[in-house]
């Protein structure tokens, strides 16, 4: 809550320095800022605080932003925020602030305004000197299928060149394929609500022949998922010798996760029915090894 709205409540300035002074109920954030509790604040609560403190046209990027687009990775020590080019406002402790003229329009989420994916991930890579980790911090939006390599790199050709080479160079190199490939696939998960899989595995006998492949695999019922299959014939028959096991086994392209994801999730749900009701084929999954980096 900022002063102005506790002025309006009839909680006078001096009064509010008092609560938020040595055992008060309160604790001041920034300048102008306070949290109505003495406690530690949450990272939700640090967000407020940060928008609070610095206007309402300021926006939430990097991965703070990521993680409101659901992709799994954790917050930077600092909150990043983008604010208008004309604002004159000093960063303050635990909060980085980047003016902008290309402030973006913001994905509000839970109230809160967060960079779209792709600015959010480039915000976040322009400012990373190892090109392991650029490359670890674009797969992320590829991998969780928020947006693929060339909106990357339409946001980065409209954006700033300064000190951009780094990120344009690894983007370039990037096979986001296979990587798009699996987020597609977690999103369809998330429509048919079906426990996680194991993903990437080998399946072999017991003697730990290699009888073929699943990207995704629920071993306690065996049932195999294969989404990366070419459109007509696929090359080779191990999805064959796969259901000769005994294994349930659900087939799809990658066309088929981007056009029709909810009859994909159905086809799903009715497969993992059907291995629950049938006993396990006695076979055995081996990792294999992951073909992106952003899991």
């Amino acid at each position: 809550m900022n002063l102005e709205q506790l002025r309006q409540a009839g909680v006078s300035d001096r009064r509010t320095r008092r609560l938020c002074g040595p055992g008060g109920p309160w604790r001041r954030l920034h300048p102008g800022v306070v949290l109505l509790r003495n406690t530690t604040p949450t990272r939700r609560q640090l967000l407020h605080a940060a928008v609070v403190r610095y206007g309402p046209r300021a926006v939430i990027t990097g991965s703070d932003a990521l993680q409101a687009h659901g992709v799994k990775c954790p917050p930077a020590e600092e909150i990043h925020l983008l604010v208008p080019g004309h604002c004159r406002v000093a960063s303050c402790e635990g909060v980085r602030v980047a003016r902008t003229a290309r402030l973006p329009d913001p994905v509000v989420v839970d109230g809160l305004p967060f960079a779209p994916p792709a600015r959010a991930t480039l915000d976040l890579a322009r400012n990373e000197p190892d090109p392991a980790r650029i490359r670890h911090l674009l797969t992320l939006p590829l991998y969780w299928g928020l947006c693929d390599r060339h909106e990357l790199l339409a946001e980065l050709d409209t954006g700033p060149q300064r000190g951009t080479a780094a990120v344009r160079r690894v983007l370039r190199e990037l096979d986001d394929g296979p990587i798009q490939a699996h987020g597609l696939a977690v999103r369809v998960l998330d429509a048919a609500r079906l426990p996680p899989p194991a993903w990437d595995v080998t399946i072999c006998d017991r003697r730990g022949r290699r009888i073929g492949d699943a990207d995704a695999w629920w071993d306690e019922i065996g049932l195999a998922w294969q989404y990366r299959c070419g459109p007509g014939p696929s090359g080779g028959f191990s999805h064959l010798a796969l259901a000769a096991t005994g294994i349930v086994l659900v087939r799809c392209t990658v066309r088929q996760l981007r056009q029709v994801p909810h009859e994909v999730a159905q086809e799903l749900a009715r497969a993992f029915g059907e291995a629950s009701r049938t006993p396990r084929p006695r076979v055995r999954a081996v990792p294999m090894a992951p073909l992106g980096d952003a899991a």
